[in-house]
């Protein structure tokens, strides 16, 4: 593993358990915007990986009111995306990471891989997104613990499998999840849950997931919701990826009511305003 020196401004230790309160604090969800810089991801493939585009792109998301930053470096859209080395996850993140976090929001990896996100910690990124919720690489859970930074718990699947309950496959997933996340030492406080809408799942299960999204608040703790321009979408309405804003927000919106805590959007404008004018307009209930 490289031994890089953490920049001061880095949100690592304990100034990162202050994130998540901050963030879940408000009457409506925090808003988590997208950075990909690969050249295969399923919606903006290719589009920020020069770093330059990638900053640019990092701060327009803040300036339309994203809360959180989540780049990544590697695809993992179910269909077609090509696995990636740890070296060449670095090699994209290397030129960008550090002007990123410098831009004052919070600055979440997205990474299943233990050696990056301690690189990017490192960097001043200051929370792990693990697509497989601690479960693909085992230095992932005492990382994440001996950082103390939160940590974003994803449900996976290697295939779908339409004949089982989804949502008892999620629970039971997210129970090995938290069971190697205590025996790490990880604080519970510090623990978001996502349900992984589109990964392992078929279309049919990625919208009974939001539908039942409310069987998850049982776990008592945040839930992250990502269906941004999602297959789902397009098999209601035929769309491409980029024609799903309004699939997307109707998705985001009824999270939301369901419990979600943490938006995932490429769209961020558009999803800050559809939450708050919802929460206004619910506060006067």
């Amino acid at each position: 593993m490289m031994a890089t020196r953490p920049i001061a401004s880095a949100v690592t230790g304990p100034a990162a358990s202050a994130v998540l309160p901050a963030l879940l604090s408000r009457p409506y969800p925090a808003v988590m915007g997208i950075l990909n810089v690969t050249p295969d991801s399923f919606s903006d493939g290719g589009q920020f990986i020069n770093p330059e585009q990638a900053l640019a792109q990092a701060r327009r998301l803040i300036a339309e009111g994203a809360d959180i930053i989540d780049i990544g470096a590697e695809s993992t859209r179910p269909y077609g995306s090509q696995p990636v080395t740890a070296e060449a996850e670095l090699a994209r993140l290397k030129p960008v990471l550090a002007e990123v976090v410098a831009l004052g929001v919070p600055v979440s990896i997205d990474s299943m891989k233990s050696e990056v996100v301690a690189w990017a910690l490192d960097q001043g990124a200051a929370i792990a997104n693990d697509v497989w919720g601690l479960q693909r690489d085992a230095g992932m859970a005492p990382l994440v613990a001996a950082r103390g930074v939160p940590v974003i718990i994803m449900h996976n699947r290697e295939q779908a499998d339409p004949a089982i309950d989804i949502m008892q496959d999620i629970a039971a997933f997210f129970e090995r999840s938290l069971d190697i996340a205590a025996r790490a030492g990880i604080a519970s406080d510090r623990v978001v849950l996502d349900p992984g809408i589109g990964f392992g799942k078929t279309q049919e299960q990625s919208m009974i997931a939001l539908a039942r999204l409310a069987e998850l608040n049982a776990f008592r703790l945040p839930v992250l919701v990502g269906a941004s321009r999602k297959r789902f979408i397009g098999t209601i309405v035929a769309s491409e990826p980029q024609q799903r804003i309004g699939g997307s927000i109707a998705a985001h919106l009824i999270a939301a009511q369901n419990g979600a805590r943490i938006i995932r959007a490429h769209d961020v404008a558009e999803t800050v305003q559809a939450l708050r004018v919802a929460a206004a307009i619910e506060g006067q209930q």
